[in-house]
């Protein structure tokens, strides 16, 4: 009865999270509902902390639609506040722990939040002066901080307009952009996937091991949750940790990016767990390889499902990978209710196979960048004939003729030489072929006589570093003339965000840095 009842409520088109909580905390008070390494919850452990946080937050003086701003550590306590943020009427602001301090002086300023919850290793980090005029708390303290015990938080029912959540871009330089979500959206991103975990029956036991600051991380943190499940959440990933959780935890749901896919994968010891409890696997964020997603399929349970999209929203493409073998190099066809569009530089459409600027639009699209008007607009592309603005995707694809979308790289990535334009995802995939490369990275670089021409990078493994100079030679002689790679450098390691995300950016400034020319 109960499980109906909660279907129910997430099959509406609008909704309260909070109180989706407060039900199932009333239906199975002594079911688990979250774990970390120092501990964990009951369901009626877990509402009545996110209450009396709730409370105390309003009692000193968070207001309707005002941020909570949160930075540090994943666990339990990080959860806790971002979803007591939301009980209260305020939005959830959780801030990127690899930001520099004056990045993360600016997103603090930029969210308007009046309240920093900072695990311990940061307040030390950045210094007492950082946000000192906010009410500051260590995470390691909110069970001292919050309300005391049985505190109800005043009512608070959501509009759908109302801010959810603040999510600040990576990989950037400046300050990032905080890009707005909204109750609305959402709740139509998170309940559907919950209902359907319901109307199946799985016990959902999901493992969260990308950072809560993520927008990745939502779909192992918010769904599970809305599902009445357990969620476990690691502070940070490591291959030996996340196989004895997801063994002994008998985890059915996770979600990976691909970078962590790949490492385990190549941990000596994974064929050595049991993970047959895995019912389905989520994959988002970066470039997912066609011969990483078979190998998961063969060697991990359960379901693949890539998820493309962006953070700001657009399209949204699935690929149950374990349904369609034969597209592995693809996204994914756009779910129900996403539309896509391929245009070419002039914002014209171009034909079924033709590469082109994707353009999305669904009913998850996010409210805007906060204090940004100007960056919102020129975020979207405004439909001439209806008026209607879609979401530029920034990266450049082509559909084929069964609806599924393959990604040949991204708009800003794209290299024009000599007039031609270079797609760094056709060089990398043949440098991949040579033996011994073990990931590639190509990207365009000033040139006098071509305007730009491609530079290429590569991380070895089993040949010596002279190789680099016959593997050049090698994908040259199969590339077209104006394809050709101007160099080829050897590095050790590829730069990354925290969920895995190449920064070309990063090897664009170290050969600026070097005075390199082409």
């Amino acid at each position: 009865m109960e499980n109906d009842q909660i279907c129910s409520a997430l099959g509406a088109e609008f909704g309260s999270f909070s109180q989706v909580m407060s039900d199932w905390a009333s239906f199975q008070p002594g079911k688990l509902a979250m774990r970390d390494d120092g501990g964990d919850l009951t369901w009626a452990q877990m509402n009545d902390n996110i209450e009396r946080l709730a409370a105390k937050l309003v009692e000193t003086g968070l207001e309707r639609g005002q941020s909570v701003a949160i930075l540090g550590k994943s666990n339990i306590a990080y959860a806790l506040v971002f979803l007591a943020a939301v009980r209260a009427g305020g939005v959830a602001a959780p801030l990127t722990t690899s930001a520099s301090a004056p990045q993360l002086a600016g997103m603090v300023a930029d969210s308007g939040a009046k309240h920093l919850f900072i695990d311990a290793a940061k307040s030390a980090e950045l210094g007492p002066d950082f946000a000192s005029g906010l009410t500051r708390i260590e995470l390691e303290e909110v069970d001292d901080w919050m309300a005391p015990a049985g505190t109800q938080a005043p009512a608070f029912e959501p509009d759908p307009k109302d801010a959810f959540n603040i999510i600040y871009s990576s990989g950037t330089t400046g300050i990032p952009k905080g890009i707005v979500h909204s109750h609305q959206m959402r709740w139509r991103q998170f309940p559907p996937t919950a209902a359907s975990y319901l109307n199946s029956g799985l016990e959902v036991r999901s493992l969260a091991s990308t950072p809560l600051y993520s927008n990745t991380t939502m779909v192992a943190f918010l769904s599970c949750l809305l599902a009445g499940g357990t969620l476990t959440i690691m502070g940070k990933f490591d291959c030996a940790r996340w196989l004895d959780l997801a063994q002994s935890h008998r985890i059915t749901t996770t979600m990976l990016v691909p970078v962590q896919y790949q490492r385990l994968m190549d941990y000596p010891a994974f064929d050595d767990y049991d993970l047959s409890a895995l019912a389905l696997k989520y994959c988002t964020s970066a470039p997912f390889s066609a011969e990483l997603k078979r190998e998961v399929l063969d060697r991990m349970p359960g379901g693949l499902v890539e998820i493309y999209s962006m953070t700001e929203g657009g399209v949204v493409c699935l690929l149950a990978a374990h349904e369609f073998p034969d597209k592995l190099h693809t996204v994914g066809r756009p779910a129900p209710g996403s539309e896509l569009k391929v245009l070419d530089d002039e914002d014209k459409p171009v034909a079924i196979g033709k590469a082109g600027n994707l353009i999305g639009l669904s009913k998850t699209m996010m409210a805007g960048y906060k204090n940004q008007p100007d960056k919102t607009r020129e975020a979207y592309w405004v439909d001439p004939e209806t008026g209607i603005a879609w979401q530029r995707m920034g990266d450049i694809g082509r559909v084929d003729e069964d609806g599924f979308v393959e990604l040949v790289g991204r708009a800003k990535d794209m290299i024009i030489s000599g007039g031609f334009n270079i797609y760094p995802v056709d060089l990398e995939d043949e440098l991949l072929k040579e033996q011994g490369v073990k990931e590639a990275a190509v990207i365009g670089m000033p040139s006098k006589n071509w305007g730009e021409t491609p530079v290429g990078f590569v991380v070895l493994e089993g040949v010596e570093t002279e190789a680099v100079d016959a593997i050049m030679a090698a994908v040259n002689a199969r590339l077209g003339k104006t394809q050709r790679l101007a160099a080829l450098f050897k590095i050790d390691e590829m730069p990354r965000s925290h969920i895995g995300k190449l920064l070309k950016t990063q090897l664009r400034d170290q050969l600026e840095a070097q005075g390199a020319a082409f």
